[in-house]
């Protein structure tokens, strides 16, 4: 079992319930597995903290940029408080080493781990938030998220993958990228698509994913890391 106090004092909090942060780190698939196991899953709190993130994150982007409209705001936002985002904080706090797990999502490092990651630190601000208050949750958020806006802003990841490299593209060759879908593999419940992007002729790159849509972002991106634009 991971030693949760050590967890907590990582965070540099300190919980009246150490059960609540317990629970935070709980999956639903550990549960599923040890049935023995007289604790709780995550999902409850993740609800509680993404309600308590959403609206710490709104109120310092709202005072932040004073001038800013809505639109870009709640583009600011999203950036924020994506899966990536959420699950490249978490990670960055070694979250790995205490979530509670099956043994399939401890081998899984692949994108259903970012999920869990994204989803344990949001159930960790509900914990927060119902132990220690809204001030403390807060100012866990403002530590772990908030300063990543600049970095949002500078290169402009408020956009969506192919959003920017359509503005890009459109303005420095004053055509449209062609997305073409080059394969298409698996089972209808769990397809796999390759999605090339094209500049006029030119293929630029390919990207993977579970739909068109995701395997579009996913070429648009690495079209994106290939040009360096």
């Amino acid at each position: 079992m991971p030693d949760f106090p050590l967890f907590a004092k990582k965070l540099s909090l300190s919980f009246n319930d150490i059960n609540l942060l317990v629970e935070a780190l709980t999956h639903r698939s550990y549960l599923n597995e040890h049935r023995e196991y007289a604790g709780n899953h995550n999902e409850r709190l993740e609800f509680l903290g993404d309600a308590v993130l959403e609206l710490a994150v709104t109120d310092f982007l709202y005072k932040k940029f004073p001038a800013t409209s809505e639109g870009e705001l709640t583009s600011y936002r999203a950036a924020l408080v994506n899966t990536v985002s959420l699950a490249a904080a978490s990670q960055a706090l070694d979250i790995d080493e205490f979530l509670l797990l099956s043994r399939g999502e401890a081998r899984d490092m692949g994108r259903a781990r970012e999920v869990i990651r994204a989803d344990a630190f949001e159930a960790i601000i509900g914990a927060i938030y119902l132990d220690l208050g809204y001030v403390h949750a807060e100012e866990f958020i403002a530590k772990h998220l908030y300063k990543k806006i600049d970095e949002v802003i500078a290169k402009r990841s408020y956009q969506d993958s192919k959003s920017r490299f359509q503005e890009v593209i459109q303005e420095k060759k004053g055509i449209t990228p062609m997305y073409m879908t080059l394969s298409e593999i698996g089972p209808d419940h769990s397809k796999r698509f390759t999605v090339g992007v094209f500049v006029g002729e030119e293929e630029i790159a390919r990207g993977e994913g579970q739909s068109k849509q995701e395997a579009e972002q996913s070429a648009a991106q690495a079209a994106l890391d290939k040009t360096g634009l």
